[in-house]
Formats: structure tokens, sequence, C-alpha cells
């Protein structure tokens, strides 16, 4: 594709001197003046057929009948270059590369997907569920027409590439998933991420134990197993059913509208030094099951009459509704 444009701005370039060197000829040929040197440049160029600007001279008529030849075989050379680019796809698939980027770069606060196998297409599935914005990266081409129909935004390239990883928006996205079915890869993933931003949350797959040593070594902020998580769900379900069935209620489509979620409580909160009953008393369809202060260890089922503090991370069960209506006192929008 690059050569085809450098080609192309070639033949722009040929015509522009053409254009110079037509007018300078009819300048020096004819004595003409700038202007009508130029129009008579132009309108040989472009074969329209108008008439002279004024009678020619035999040199004159050479220096056209030269000029009309070496300006048609650069325009036929253009048209080439241009029906190439179209009958090839390659014209139709930069703009819509270049259209797919300018969509990714107005995202913000997104999350990138490495990978887009079953586990990454899982993954997928939740966060669009949360509405949450997504950018895929893989780098199978075949891929495209399936994440496009969808309506997601994709980059094709190795999701452990710099190139990948940028295209993908990592200045401005929240967490990145290495959710490729190989270790190696992820754990290039986790370096690449944190090293294009620090700041970033990583959360890789992993297919072993070594693998996941390897994975926080790297960086990686959460190390999944779907085979260990596989196993314990399972294991669990047959000793505490119960407990399956609560986990599965809470699942985005686990059937009631019951969730869990954190929120962090922002300093000019109305929550701020209220009691945990008092809060709770207001909502009665939520209970605060967990809590944090600052950097310290999350406190599981905190006492009814803790009080609660600035940047506290609360987490909470109940039902939707209350929950977004408890988050928006916790977290005023900006201003």
């Amino acid at each position: 594709m690059r050569a085809l444009i450098g080609r192309l701005a070639l033949v722009v370039g040929l015509l522009v001197l053409l254009t110079v060197i037509g007018t300078l000829g009819f300048r020096l040929i004819e004595g003409w003046p700038w202007a009508d040197a130029v129009y008579m440049t132009v309108i040989t160029l472009s074969t329209v057929g108008f008439q002279e600007a004024h009678p020619l001279s035999d040199g004159g008529r050479m220096f056209t009948v030269a000029l009309i030849l070496a300006g048609s075989g650069v325009a036929i050379y253009l048209l080439t270059l241009t029906a190439q680019l179209i009958l090839d796809g390659r014209l139709p698939r930069a703009y819509l590369k270049e259209r797919m980027a300018m969509r990714i770069r107005a995202k913000r606060d997104h999350v990138i997907v490495g990978g887009y196998g079953r586990f990454g297409q899982a993954v997928v599935e939740e966060l669009l569920h949360e509405r949450k914005g997504i950018v895929v990266i893989d780098s199978n081409p075949d891929l495209a027409a399936a994440l496009e129909s969808r309506g997601l935004a994709y980059v094709i390239a190795s999701a452990s590439s710099d190139e990948g990883l940028t295209g993908a928006g990592i200045e401005g996205a929240s967490a990145v998933v290495a959710a490729t079915p190989s270790d190696a890869e992820n754990v290039f993933i986790t370096l690449a991420a944190k090293e294009l931003n620090p700041e970033i949350r990583v959360h890789a797959r992993c297919e072993s134990d070594s693998a996941a040593r390897r994975l926080t070594r790297a960086g990686a902020d959460q190390v999944v197993s779907p085979f260990q998580m596989g196993g314990s769900r399972t294991a669990t379900s047959i000793m505490r059913p119960a407990v399956v069935d609560f986990l599965e209620i809470l699942s985005p489509r686990g059937g009631p509208a019951v969730e869990i979620e954190q929120i962090v409580v922002a300093p000019t909160s109305s929550l701020v030094g209220r009691e945990i009953r008092e809060i709770e008393h207001d909502f009665p369809a939520l209970r605060i099951v967990a809590l944090r202060h600052d950097a310290e260890t999350i406190q599981i089922a905190p006492p009814p009459g803790m009080r609660i503090q600035s940047r506290d991370l609360l987490v909470l069960i109940g039902d939707h509704s209350p929950l977004l209506d408890l988050a928006g006192r916790a977290e005023p929008p900006k201003r």
C-alpha cells in the first residue's frame, strides 16, 4: 500500500513539474505573459481543447505536441494506479482502516482485549453487557468481518506489539486483557502494556502455575486460569450448590436484577461521615458487604457503626436501581 501511495505521489509530482516546464516553455518560446503561459499549459495537459491564448509559432506547436505526449503518458499512468488501488480493494481497506483509527482515537477509559479466542470473546460479552468501551486486538485478519458486523472497534495486529497497543489507544485505556491462549504471548502483552502505560491495569490469562508467576513478575495486576476457575466452580457446585446458585444470581445474565458492585466515595460525597447502618436504612435493598480505608486490607462484613470516610472503597450487593442511586451519591458527576 505504501509503495502504491509513493507512486501516486510521484505522478502528482510529475504533473506539477510538467506544469512548471510548460509555463516556462511558453514564456520563453512565445514570450507570453505568465498568466497566458499558465493557462496554455493547463489546457494542454488536461486536453480540454480550449482555444490557444495566442497564435503559436512553429516552435510553440512542437513544444505543445511534446507537452501533450508527456502529459498524456503521466495521466494514463495515474489512471492505471488509481484503478489498481480500487480493483485490488486497497483504497477501500485504507479508508476503513483510517475510519477505525479515528474511532479508536476518540475512546477514553476503554478496555483493550488482546486476543479474540473463546476466552477473549467471553470477556468482550461481559464488557458489552456493562456497556464498557472495548477495542479488540488480534493478528488474524479473517476476524475483521465478524468484529465489524458486531460494531466492535478493532486493530489487526499482534497484541504484544507497540504498534498494536498504540493503535488500540493504550494511552487513554483503563485496562488491558491479555487473553491469548499462549502464556508467552500474554507475558509479552503485559510487558509491552506496562511499558507504554505504567498506570494501566493488566488482567492476564494463564495456562500453568509457572506462567502465573512470570505474569505476576511482568506486572500483571490479575492472573486468571480458566481451567482452575472452572474446576473450582465445579467442585463448589458439588459441595455447596446453594453458593453456586447465589453466584449465578450475581451473573449479569443470571436472572433477577441483583448485582454486586464496587464504588469509591468521593471527598465531596454526602456519604462521608455517615454510618453504614444509616446508609443501609436509607437503601433497604442494599448491603455493604466489604469496605477498605485507603491502602488497608479490605474488611469483610464491616460493623454497622463504622463511619464512611473520604475515598473509601465499598463493595455492595443489591438491586440494580438503588445501586445506581447510591453510586451517584458516592461519586458525584464532575461539573
